[in-house]
């Protein structure tokens, strides 16, 4: 084949090399617009994945690099005057300009053509049979093909410069600083034995506080050098980027996604790689990985389809894209969690360290455990002093207790509220009792009853219980009774009303779905059809409405008191009624109850302190929101940070915080904890507990939310419904016995001692598979 890439960095060249060696008869060219010598940047870093991947590829330009390569293993985080460390790392980092040296040689070795000072603009009278498009961020051949390839380029907030200094970091070093601006942070790490990457970073408002714009090259890395002069420790900050002048070395990071990556133009198809195809932050060291990586791909499908590059070109695109999206996506955690120094700063610095070593969520507490054991049990033991504990040995996060108010819970565990479409005219029975009570026995701390309606037409189904009766309050106490009586458990109700999501069938017999007969009218804040054509219509509520509504949910309080709930909680969320008031996507009143937020919020506020009144005062309540509807003009993060304020001012004392649901138009992003950002926002922005829900299915989720910060307690819904005793499960699968905040019934001790055994069989076979990581195998292998 005739192959072109345009752009030789490290994905043109490595791409050019590894489809040479693929097979000599190629005709490779690779056209780079600079010169042999430029380069722009300092170092780079990679993973043991990749280094595994590249040795897979070509062992002998893997071994040239990891020859140059400079090891260390310890992330420093300086904040506060204080410096913490952790080690396990296993980071190695290499000049850019000297990996392009070795690719460049191996390529002429392999007989690659290289042409320097070639600024191709487009694809036009290149005579190839394929080409790559590998030439940067801001692609040539991207823009001109813009319609097949679809970026959305995301400009986020941040500026940075990338600098370098002779100031040899022996660890991968974070340097935050707090001005009179606002907050700056550096990032640095060796490259080689004679100088180190400086990457200095600040929102952009920052920034421009700071008078940057305004300064010359000069004077900008002079402010930098003050700034950060105690780590710098009197060396001095450079720039190699002599082609850039006054504020245009700092630039915003564009994250770049592209919906294609192949485009065909009736000769040769022009397919994107490396920063043309997609950027993730540097934050994660993953620009160089991707680019390698890619080119691995691609190399890889076009020796798997020999004679059919389409179906090689179609496996690239399938496959990459899905990997590159797993790594953006965590590279967009650590990108706002630098965006927002701010807000994590109010931790403790040893919080806020361990906030930053999880901050992409791809680090979890275990696998902290597994690089640095001592870090993490001293952080544990910190951690636990902070819950009032002393103990002697490391207790994980999830069992340190909890209080608010007058009640402590033994952990941080919560049994979510899920609705179980088992009563009979709102009456709770032997069902509940069974199913609240074993999970009570299970070992969390707090166990939610579902959604519970303040009167008949607030349920969302006929299966869904209620509080409006007294017969249903002494059902309610048969149950407070049993969880208090047999567990330690605390057990907490929630009201909520359907609105127009209520009437509707049994969850197995078509949720959402109208009744086919025996309906109730529905009322919502503005007259609305939850499922457009399907569900029934609701009415607009008047006022007297409202003074109905307030006062059931007022006698529904009283009752949940006199049956012994340890605990309230008022849902605002997910489209029911309350939650129609609030996002502006259901509520299109024209009164005092309709248009600006803090109208919206004005009838559930009105209705939160009316059973805030009531509700024991020693008693924690709490309300759960929707901070996210998912759907272009609903409800924001942003908002969600204004609604929790404003309940926090009404005296609620934790936010469940949730989203969607609102409209069947939403687009969430589902993930792995994938909610949580929403709670770690609310709870470092407005200064109130926060409980997070979503995809929180292991103890390892739990330990990294609270140890980080994110959250006060982790609501656990389905794994609960598939393993009553999932928190004693965890705790064995952990290997934690305790005593603090695990207390396993007496009649269940022949189990625990079974499971014990077992999850430590379990964890002893899996040390003993294991190995030396990839890098440490590719370090022995050459002596290093």
């Amino acid at each position: 084949m005739r192959i072109t890439c345009i752009g030789g960095g490290p994905a043109g060249l490595y791409f050019a090399l590894l489809m040479k060696q693929q097979n000599p008869a190629h005709q490779i060219t690779v056209l780079e617009r600079n010169k042999p010598g430029d380069t722009f940047g300092w170092g780079v870093v990679f993973s043991d994945q990749t280094l595994t991947a590249m040795r897979e590829a070509d062992q002998k330009t893997a071994d040239e690099i990891l020859t140059a390569f400079n090891h260390w293993d310890d992330i420093e985080v300086h904040i506060e005057g204080r410096t913490l460390r952790s080690g396990g790392h296993g980071f190695c980092g290499i000049g850019r300009m000297k990996l392009l040296n070795i690719l460049q040689a191996r390529c002429v070795e392999l007989g690659v053509d290289l042409r320097y000072e070639c600024n191709v603009d487009d694809d036009e009278g290149l005579d190839a049979d394929l080409i790559i498009a590998c030439d940067g961020l801001n692609s040539r051949l991207r823009q001109k093909y813009t319609a097949t390839y679809q970026p959305d380029i995301d400009l986020r907030q941040n500026r940075f410069v990338w600098l370098g200094t002779s100031r040899l970091f022996e660890a991968f070093t974070f340097d935050f600083q707090k001005t009179e601006f606002g907050w700056f942070q550096a990032h640095a790490y060796r490259f080689d034995e004679h100088t180190s990457t400086f990457i200095v970073e600040a929102p952009d408002a920052v920034w421009q506080a700071a008078g940057l714009e305004a300064m010359s090259k000069e004077d900008s890395i002079a402010f930098c050098e003050k700034l950060f002069a105690k780590v710098l420790d009197g060396h001095k900050l450079v720039s190699n980027a002599a082609h850039l002048r006054g504020s245009a070395q700092w630039i915003r990071f564009p994250r770049v996604v592209c919906k294609n990556w192949v485009h065909h133009n009736g000769r040769a198809p022009v397919v994107l790689m490396g920063d043309a195809a997609h950027t993730a932050h540097f934050s994660i060291g993953s620009g160089t990985k991707l680019a390698f990586e890619d080119a691995i791909a691609l190399a890889k499908d076009m020796a798997a389809h020999p004679g059919d590059l389409q179906a090689a070109l179609d496996h690239y695109q399938a496959t990459r894209s899905i990997e590159v999206l797993r790594i953006q996506n965590a590279a967009r955690n650590s990108t706002e969690w630098f965006e927002n120094v701010e807000r994590h700063a109010r931790l403790a610095p040893d919080q806020f360290a361990y906030s930053l070593l999880t901050r992409s969520q791809r680090i979890s507490h275990e696998n902290l455990r597994l690089r640095d054991a001592a870090y993490v049990a001293a952080f544990e033991q910190w951690l636990a002093a902070q819950s009032g504990i002393a103990a002697p040995k490391p207790v994980p996060p999830m069992f340190t207790p909890f209080k608010l108010r007058g009640l402590r819970l033994k952990n941080r565990v919560v049994v979510s509220p899920m609705a179980q479409y088992s009563c009979v005219d709102g009456l709770p029975g032997d069902y509940h009792l069974t199913h609240l009570g074993a999970r009570a026995l299970g070992g969390a701390g707090l166990v939610f009853a579902e959604m519970t309606a303040p009167s008949p037409d607030g349920r969302i189904t006929p299966g869904c219980p209620g509080l409006y009766t007294d017969a249903q309050g002494q059902a309610w106490r048969r149950i407070v009774d049993f969880v208090h009586a047999h567990s330690s458990a605390k057990i907490a109700m929630q009201l909520g009303h359907s609105g127009a999501k209520g009437s509707t069938r049994l969850g197995w017999e078509g949720i959402d779905q109208p009744l086919e007969s025996g309906n109730w009218p529905l009322i919502s804040a503005s007259s609305q059809q939850y499922l457009e054509g399907v569900s029934d219509v609701s009415r607009a509520m008047t006022r007297a409405d409202m003074d109905r509504v307030l006062a059931e949910f007022c006698a529904a309080t009283e009752r949940a008191a006199a049956a012994g709930f340890d605990w309230l909680e008022l849902h605002c969320a997910h489209g029911y009624l309350l939650s129609s008031f609030i996002s502006p996507l259901t509520n299109h009143r024209e009164d005092e109850y309709g248009g600006s937020l803090e109208n919206r919020l004005r009838y559930p506020l009105e209705v939160f302190r009316a059973m805030r009144r009531l509700w024991p005062a020693e008693r924690p309540m709490s309300v759960r929101i929707s901070a996210h509807d998912w759907v272009a003009g609903g409800t924001t993060p942003e908002d969600a940070v204004l609604i929790a304020a404003a309940f926090k001012a009404a005296g609620a004392d934790l936010i469940d915080v949730s989203s969607g649901q609102v409209s069947k138009l939403e687009k969430p992003v589902y993930g792995r904890m994938w909610q949580t950002p929403f709670s770690e926002s609310v709870r470092n922005r407005v200064g109130i507990a926060t409980m997070a829900v979503g995809a929180i299915s292991e103890a390892d989720h739990v330990n990294s939310i609270i140890a980080a910060g994110r959250a006060d307690l982790c609501a656990i819904a389905r794994p609960h419904l598939a393993n009553p005793a999932w928190t004693l499960s965890e705790a064995a699968r952990i290997g934690y016995a305790g005593p603090q905040g695990l207390d396993w019934p007496r009649q269940y001790h022949a189990g625990k001692q079974q499971m014990e055994r077992e999850f430590e069989r379990q964890r002893a076979s899996s040390a003993q598979a294991g190995g030396l990581s990839a890098l440490e195998q590719a370090n022995k292998a050459l002596g290093v």
